[in-house]
């Protein structure tokens, strides 16, 4: 089969495209002949951590398919079933996904949707459900919205009731995002947004932040927060990893930091969250109350191009790659 291979320098990724055998499933596992893939930002930023120096490995973290085979104990799924879910190797014509993780594909969704669904999904169930609290009439605020992350974030919180207010540096990708729901649109990259946030919430900060950018807003989210207000910090696509910290807000207002990582979970804490975004998200979008946005889907072959194209920054939701045969 074909598969691609994904290797770290000091300063980017590159991709390699080769010839690999169909792997085997383990007790557990499933192995899927791979539809669609979903491309992830941190995959592809040298020193993001989810890449690390070194050897190649196969490239790819989660997509849609038909099982073909199952491995030793799996119950309650065979070969043919639709299921979509995170699966390391993602970008080949077949990938090994644990069984626990596999979920049916909801019959309105398509391969390409599908495959952008788990994990910015299972990340925005996190970061707003699960830690972030978020409640009906609430106020969130997305910095770097445009990304899939953020236009995940906005259709959930949008679904839980809340208010929203977004960062972009394009104000053509802020209008397109009213349809969305998007109730105060910030046009900016600079860490200028506080002012603007307080006065769209009466003068009292939003609830929740979610920090795609990085350092370079991290004191500017701080400020943009309400009493016992939360901040999500998701990305740091800046490159900035160090941040000033005003320890008097902290204290007085009360607030929590936390990362949205699945970096050092294991197993069984990701699960916890899986279970979590069958319950909370899933069928949200399995009846149409939202509807996951597609930027734009790449032939197999064009995987480079689509990094390059996630590289610009000039993606409104998720990008995907469709395989030959879909």
């Amino acid at each position: 089969m074909q598969s691609y291979y994904i290797q770290s320098g000091t300063e980017q990724t590159t991709l390699e495209l080769r010839e690999a055998p169909v792997p085997e499933p383990a007790a557990g596992q499933v192995l899927v002949r791979m539809r669609a893939a979903g491309l992830n930002r941190g995959e592809f930023i040298a020193g993001h951590g989810l890449t690390k120096p070194g050897a190649a490995k196969a490239a790819g973290m989660e997509g849609a398919g038909e099982i073909a085979k199952i491995g030793a104990g799996v119950a309650g799924l065979k070969p043919g079933d639709k299921v979509m879910g995170r699966c390391g190797g993602a970008f080949s014509e077949y990938a090994l996904m644990d069984a626990r993780e596999a979920m049916a594909v909801p019959p309105k969704l398509t391969w390409e949707v599908a495959a952008g669904v788990p994990l910015t999904f299972m990340v925005a169930q996190d970061m707003l459900i699960d830690q972030g609290r978020l409640a009906a009439g609430g106020w969130l605020l997305i910095t770097g919205i445009s990304s899939a992350v953020g236009v995940a974030a906005l259709q959930t919180a949008k679904a839980l009731g809340a208010n929203v207010i977004g960062t972009s540096g394009s104000q053509d990708k802020l209008d397109r995002l009213k349809a969305c729901g998007l109730d105060v649109g910030i046009c900016t990259r600079k860490a200028d947004f506080c002012d603007a946030v307080i006065a769209a919430t009466g003068g009292k900060g939003v609830n929740l932040v979610v920090n795609n950018v990085g350092g370079s807003v991290f004191a500017e989210c701080v400020r943009a927060l309400a009493f016992q207000g939360r901040l999500a910090t998701v990305g740091y696509v800046d490159g900035v990893l160090k941040a000033e910290m005003d320890i008097e807000a902290l204290h007085a207002k009360r607030l929590t930091l936390f990362g949205v990582s699945n970096k050092l979970r294991s197993a069984e804490q990701k699960l916890e969250s899986l279970r979590g975004f069958v319950t909370d998200i899933l069928p949200a979008i399995a009846d149409g109350r939202i509807r996951p946005v597609m930027d734009k889907v790449f032939a197999f072959d064009q995987l480079p191009q689509a990094k390059a194209h996630m590289e610009s920054n000039a993606q409104l939701g998720k990008i995907v790659v469709r395989m030959r045969d879909a």
